[in-house]
Parts: C-alpha cells; sequence; structure tokens
C-alpha cells in the first residue's frame, strides 16, 4: 500500500517557525488594519501560514511562494522608507533571515525542493540584500553643504569687553553665542587633542535626592580661575592652568522629597568698577570686589567672594537673599527652584524663576525680579500674569501673582541697548488650558524684551498661541549683528524653539527678520478648552518637513516594528500641534522638543551657527478626574510634578500622562527603543546671513543606548543619530565641540561641513556644554561629565580639560 513520507525534523522545524511568525503577523495585522493601518502585515502573515503548511507538506511551492513574499516586502519597505538602512531594516530583516534559512540545503530538500526551484527564492533574497548594501551609502536625512567661510565681520560688538582668552557668562559673553575667539586649537589640529587635567568633585547623588538628578553646568573663567558647580550646588574654585581646587564654597542645599529635579547649570560673574554706586546711590562696598553668584535649588541666591570662597556679608542677609521667600504666594519647599546663571548689569542681579511643571494650579509666582548686586534689594519685577507686570509688593499686594509663566533658562542682555531678553513658558499646567485668564497667556510663551534697569516692557513676540503642549522656548536666545548685502548692520536675536523653529527678530523692536507666517492647526481640543486656528511657522526651522506617516514607524524588527504601528494607529496625531486628548495624542516635536536648553553655538564673525537638534515624538494623554479615580484629590492638594509619566495637575479637570512615543512590547522588559524611525539626534550647520540649513548629519551611536534599561548592554558604536541634551560649542578655530549625545563622547566638528575631527570617551555622560580659555597662550576646553539620571545617562562628577601636547 502506498504511503505519504513523514516531513522531516527540519522541515518540521521550518513549518513550525513559519506557523510561530505567520500567526502573529496575522493576528496583530488584522488588529492594525481595523485601526486603519496599513494592510501588509496581515497579507504577511497570511503568506508565512500558507509557506507554512506548503513547508510541511513538502511542497516545493513554499520556496516559489516565498520567493514572491520577499520580493512583495522589498518593494513594500523600499516604497516606504526608500534606501535608508535603518528603515529598511526592521522591514527585512525577519523576511530575509526566514529566506536565507529555506536556502540552506538541509532544509530545502527536506521540504521537497530541487535546486532550480531556489534559484527564484535565491534571486529575490539576493535583490533584498543588495538593497541593503545600497542604502548603507546613502542617507535621505544627511543634509552636505559648506558654510561659508570669509569673515563678514571681524570686530563684532562686545559690550561686556570679555577678554579672548576668558569665560564671563554661560555663554562665554550675556549675548548667549557660546563662540570663543580662540583658535590655537582649530580644525587642522584638533585631533591631538589630549587630556590636560582631570578632577573629581566628589559630590555624587545621595538617597535622599529626587529621582531626576542632572549635571548640567558650564563653568566660567577669569584671572586663571574656573568657577562651577556640582550636583548640590556646591561652588568650586579650580586653577584653570593645573586643575587643583582652590576653593570650595558649600550652600548646605536643603533638600526635599517634592524637589521636581537637582540642577545647577552653572553661576554668574560680577565685578566692581572704579567709583560704583548701588541703586541707591551709595558708594559699592570695598570687599568682594569679584563676586560669583550662585543659584540653589531651595530658592536661596549667594553670593561669594571669587577670591576668598567667603560669603559677600553685606549682601541680602549674610550674603544670600531668598527670592522663593516672603511674596511669593505658596512657599512649599521644591515648588521653586531656581537652575540657571541669572543676568548681572552693573548694579543688577535679573533673576529668572524656575517653577514645578504640572503639579498644581497652587503655585509660586513665575516673576522676573531685578536686585540690587551689592545689597540684595529688590528693585523691580516683572509679574507676567499682573495686570500691571510691574507691581511692586506692598501692603496692598503682598504677594506676586500665582501660577504666572516663568522662564527657567538663561536669560541674554544687550548692554548697548540695555534690553534683557526673556525666553518665556507657559504657565503650569502645561496640557490643558481651559482656566488661563488673558493676562497669564499676555506673555507666554515667546521673548520679551525689559529694560534692564526699571523691567519695564520694550517688546514682546509670542511664538505658540495657547500653548497646550509645554513648547516653551528652552534656551538662551544668541544676539548677533548680522551683515546685510548693502553693508548694513542688523542687530538680530535668534530664539530657538522646542518646535524646531528658530525665531529671528530685530532685537530692537521685536520685528520678523525672517518670515513665521500663521499657520492653520489641528482643532478640536479637550472639553473645556480650545485651540488657537493658527500657530507662527518660522521659516528657518529645523522640523521635519512632513508629518509622521507609516514609513516613519519604527522597530528593531517587523514584529515590534507592527507593534509600534498599532500604537501609532491608536494615537490621535494630525501633524504638528495637535492637541493633547483622552484617547492619547502624539505630540511631535515632543515635549523635549527639537532644541532643548542647549541652544545654539552662533559665530558672530562668519555668521554662523552650530546646532544639535534633536528629533523624537512623545504621547500625551489626559487623564480625567471623578468620583472612585484616584487621581480625585482635593482642589488644594499638592502636586510635585514631573518630566515625564503621570503628572497630577491638582486643582483642573485632567491629569497627565506625559513619555517619549516607545516601543510598547520593549518597554514591558525595560528597553526603551523610539518607535520612530532615527535619527533622533543631528547636528547641523546654519547660514545666518541666508538662514538656510546648509549641512545636517546623524549624531551619536547606539554603544551606550541601553543604559538604565532592564538589560544594561554595550552595543556597537554603530553612527544612527541619538538625543542630546546639551548645547554646542564653537571657536574661531573652525571647530565645534559637543558632549551631550547619549553615548558618552565628547566630539570635535568642522564647522565649515559638519564632519566629526576627533572624539574621545567620557567616563559618564556628559549632559553639559563646553565651554573653552586660555592661559599664558594655551587653549584648553573643558567638559562637566556628570550624567543625567533621567535623560538617561551614566552618573559621575569628572571635570575635564582638554589642550594640545605642549611643543618639544
Amino acid at each position: 500500500m502506498k504511503t505519504t513520507s513523514r516531513p522531516g525534523l527540519w522541515a518540521l522545524i521550518t513549518a513550525a517557525v513559519f506557523a510561530l511568525c505567520g500567526a502573529f503577523l496575522t493576528v496583530g495585522g488584522a488588529w492594525l488594519a481595523s485601526l486603519g493601518g496599513p494592510l501588509y502585515y496581515v497579507i504577511l502573515g497570511l503568506a508565512l501560514l500558507a509557506t507554512a503548511f506548503l513547508a510541511w507538506r513538502k511542497n516545493e511551492a513554499a520556496l516559489w511562494l516565498f520567493a514572491l513574499v520577499t520580493l512583495g516586502t522589498l518593494g513594500w519597505a523600499f516604497s516606504e522608507v526608500g534606501l535608508d538602512i535603518w528603515g529598511l531594516l526592521p522591514r527585512l530583516d525577519i523576511v530575509l533571515i526566514l529566506g536565507v534559512w529555506l536556502l540552506l540545503p538541509f532544509v530545502y530538500r527536506q521540504v521537497g525542493a530541487t535546486r532550480a526551484s531556489v534559484l527564484p527564492l535565491a534571486g529575490s533574497v539576493g535583490l533584498g540584500v543588495l538593497a541593503l548594501l545600497a542604502s548603507l551609502f546613502t542617507d535621505p536625512y544627511d543634509i552636505s553643504g559648506q558654510l561659508p567661510t570669509q569673515i563678514a565681520n571681524a570686530a563684532p560688538a562686545d559690550p561686556d569687553n570679555v577678554p579672548d582668552s576668558e569665560w564671563h557668562a554661560y555663554g562665554r559673553t550675556q549675548a548667549g553665542d557660546r563662540w570663543s575667539p580662540l583658535k590655537q586649537i582649530n580644525s587642522s589640529n584638533v585631533q591631538n587633542l589630549q587630556v590636560a587635567w582631570k578632577i573629581r568633585t566628589g559630590d555624587l547623588m545621595n538617597s535622599n535626592d529626587p529621582g531626576e538628578a542632572t549635571n548640567e553646568a558650564t563653568p566660567i573663567e577669569f584671572d586663571n580661575t574656573l568657577y562651577t558647580c556640582s550636583l548640590h550646588q556646591k561652588l568650586f574654585a579650580i586653577d584653570g592652568a593645573t586643575g587643583k581646587v582652590k576653593w570650595v564654597y558649600d550652600p548646605k542645599l536643603q533638600i526635599d522629597p517634592g524637589f521636581q529635579h537637582l540642577t545647577c547649570r552653572g553661576v554668574s560673574f560680577h565685578e566692581t568698577a572704579a567709583g560704583a554706586t548701588d541703586t541707591d546711590g551709595q558708594p559699592a562696598p570695598t570687599d568682594c570686589a569679584k563676586r560669583i553668584i550662585l543659584p540653589v535649588n531651595d530658592g536661596r541666591l549667594v553670593e561669594v567672594d571669587a577670591a576668598t570662597g567667603e560669603k559677600c556679608h553685606g549682601f541680602g542677609e549674610d550674603g544670600e537673599i531668598n527670592p522663593a521667600g516672603p511674596h511669593q504666594p505658596f512657599t512649599t519647599a521644591g515648588l521653586y527652584e531656581p537652575t540657571s546663571p541669572p543676568v548681572i548689569t552693573d548694579k543688577l542681579i535679573i533673576v529668572n524663576s524656575a517653577i514645578t511643571d504640572n503639579g498644581s494650579v497652587r503655585q509660586p509666582s513665575g516673576a522676573t525680579k531685578a536686585y540690587d548686586v551689592y545689597t540684595g534689594k529688590l528693585v523691580w519685577v516683572f509679574d507676567a500674569s499682573n495686570p500691571d507686570p510691574n507691581q511692586m509688593p506692598g501692603d496692598d499686594h503682598p504677594h506676586f501673582h500665582p501660577n504666572s509663566p516663568n522662564s527657567w533658562i538663561v536669560s541674554s542682555y544687550d548692554k548697548n541697548l540695555n534690553l534683557v531678553y526673556i525666553p518665556m513658558g507657559v504657565g503650569t499646567p502645561d496640557q490643558w488650558g481651559g482656566y488661563r485668564t488673558k493676562e497669564s497667556e499676555r506673555f507666554a510663551p515667546g521673548v520679551i524684551a525689559l529694560n534692564a534697569d526699571t523691567g519695564k516692557l520694550a517688546w514682546f513676540y509670542q511664538t505658540v498661541h495657547h500653548d497646550l503642549w509645554d513648547m516653551d522656548l528652552p534656551s538662551q536666545m544668541s544676539l548677533v549683528d548680522i551683515t546685510q548685502k548693502d553693508g548694513s548692520i542688523v542687530p538680530a536675536i535668534y530664539a530657538p524653539a522646542k518646535t524646531g523653529d528658530i525665531f529671528v527678530l530685530d532685537r530692537r523692536t521685536g520685528k520678523e527678520i525672517v518670515p513665521a507666517p500663521e499657520t492653520a492647526v489641528p482643532q478640536g481640543a479637550a472639553p473645556g478648552d480650545h485651540v488657537s486656528p493658527t500657530q507662527p511657522e518660522s521659516k528657518l526651522s529645523l522640523r521635519p518637513k512632513n508629518p509622521i506617516s507609516n514609513g516613519d514607524i519604527w522597530g528593531g524588527t517587523i514584529f515590534d516594528q507592527m507593534f509600534c504601528q498599532i500604537y501609532f494607529h491608536q494615537l490621535r496625531y494630525e501633524g504638528p500641534f495637535t492637541p493633547p486628548s483622552l484617547q492619547g495624542s502624539l505630540i511631535f516635536p515632543g515635549d523635549l522638543g527639537m532644541f532643548e536648553w542647549g541652544g545654539l553655538s552662533v559665530d558672530p564673525q562668519r555668521q554662523v551657527a552650530f546646532a544639535n537638534p534633536i528629533s523624537l515624538p512623545f504621547v500625551s494623554r489626559l487623564v480625567p478626574r471623578g468620583p472612585g479615580n484616584p487621581l480625585w484629590p482635593d482642589a488644594n492638594a499638592k502636586g510635585t510634578g514631573g518630566e515625564t509619566g503621570l503628572q497630577h495637575n491638582y486643582g483642573i479637570p485632567y491629569a497627565v500622562d506625559l513619555h517619549p512615543f516607545l516601543d510598547p512590547v520593549l518597554l514591558k522588559v525595560g528597553i526603551k527603543m523610539p518607535c520612530r524611525t532615527p535619527p533622533w539626534g543631528y547636528v547641523a550647520g546654519i547660514d545666518l546671513r541666508t538662514n538656510k540649513v546648509v549641512w545636517q548629519h546623524r549624531n551619536g551611536t547606539l554603544r551606550d543606548s541601553m543604559y538604565g534599561s532592564a538589560l544594561p548592554i554595550q552595543l556597537p558604536p554603530i553612527k544612527i543619530g541619538v538625543p542630546s541634551l546639551g548645547g554646542p560649542l564653537s571657536t574661531a578655530g573652525n571647530v565645534g565641540f559637543l558632549t551631550s549625545s547619549m553615548d558618552y563622547y565628547i566630539r570635535a566638528y568642522d564647522i565649515t561641513n559638519g564632519k566629526t575631527l576627533w572624539q574621545d570617551r567620557l567616563p559618564a555622560g556628559g549632559q553639559s556644554t563646553p565651554m573653552t580659555y586660555a592661559i599664558n597662550g594655551k587653549q584648553y576646553i573643558v567638559t562637566y561629565a556628570g550624567g543625567h539620571n533621567s535623560f538617561p545617562s551614566r552618573m559621575g562628577d569628572y571635570l575635564i580639560a582638554y589642550a594640545l601636547p605642549d611643543q618639544k
């Protein structure tokens, strides 16, 4: 009697693997199709199930069918992402692996195939491999170009008169350019840089610290001495040539569990001029001829003698004032946390107010305040929500306006115009504005220009209307005088925004230099709120030109790429400015922004800029309150909020759940992988005379991307383009420096074309902005490698200086 031979072991294994993959894709693909997503996944799943059946039946048609599957997958993948290696890999990897498996002789023989029937499959797999190889030599996200090298303005204005060899403020000068005229280190010799000295502050996280502890400080330098702050705001004076610590001042930070984060971005500097007086016309004190102004996270502002490390005892009460104190409507510890160095004029300290995000409607005021630099006396205030923003506290007005918009980053100052430029954010809560008043949205978010002596408004430019996306102006803006074609010079301000736009304004008037036309945006806010019908969108922008589509959805393999597609189609998304919603909205650019606190680095001589934009979507889901809901507290309850996760927003109808758009399957096992195709971070070069992005390249590798995950694996240093958090530095030597990427490197770049010229491995995350100075003709590059535990990157306490080797 004739019998049919049973399939061999390899045929059974083949059928089982194909059936398992097919079932997974069929079920997931059907789910995705029901959400309006692409049909390809369910078609592929059914084809894999059919291949499994044919393999089990020992039918060589399994190879013919899978050859068609491979060709179809290749065509589909190419139509979605073109020759982008990172887009092709998750769409082709499993299919090509299965195809190679079928081509193995011990497999195809048991499946019943002959050598002739193998050829179509071999050809289709070969085409897939060739497509991947070809994509290695193309990058649709790359822009190649050359920035101009000629000097447009050989002697740019510097009203602060900072010596070329020194670095007096957070951005070197209070113009916020993060550029140095030094050029001993240049694009021809930067590859020779070596560690000149390295110190450890010894100031590390402890068990009482909040979950978001960050080391973001940029030192200042004068008199051959560096001044910087560590994690707990200890102030260090360090010999710039040797790295020897001269003195340390400890402000005895009073840490509270309610702190949202622990951050010090830097300190400020004031030097008493001959014949100086205070704001009351009294002669300036003779002590503390050079003083360091230190912001402390518990709300205090401390002045320290730069020479001795002793407090300037005549300032405030024994050397300190407390802007979080008597005139604030709410004084709960942790609600007011200054993180950034203030602007310093001849007589004033102009202090911004960092306020906890998304905790409660009962927050301190975000008012900007000016204090006498010698006495600590309050001189003026700008309280954005007050109908009279300059109203001083008094018997009839004991407190500043609660919950008014704030600025948490460094402002810029033009001494010649005597204007201070404040990058404003919106008052908390960020994602729902149903309770906001007209006054609370007059000056948020956007650029406020104030008279530095009086605090009176000179002009205001709004960058987002009725902000529901936390689109603060997040960074110190750059002041640069731009030479026009006719030789005239326009004093400009460049304001990088979280949206990816760079708003370019005449800093005398606030009028647009680069057009930012009002553009229609999606409508349909959550109940009780509204959305502005239009938003300004600058013609100078690093935001992707096209909204996120199916081709932008990523994953490590086709399986988790499918689940990212399901996640994408479950969310509300209609392009930029999609309103937050109860179902969850995809926000891109995301809450982290395309620009963060690092800002631009601007060369005022060549009139070019160096930037490090981020490209990471977020998800914003409003969580309604109601009886039985654990988020139904009293409106007076306190909340600490947070940068991501569930944020309580006590006092309004919705909490908000915020997080990056991450692979939901991998996240369950502790792996944080974005659902958007890389790159997630770039470096870019901008011509400020034409306001064009001239070059843009992926920046950073996968090497340290698994830090902080459940699987702390060291990945290969494959260049993919990772997020960065920190700012760039550039110099007259045609070289830029950046340390802020998710992998632990300091890198040097050719400013003209963006090519990476040098890199060195850091012992911890470098989420800070480098700076440079020179002593006895020797130039140093300094960076703080201290890490950022919510980015996340490895924490540390390293201050590292690089220099060229001495000539023998």
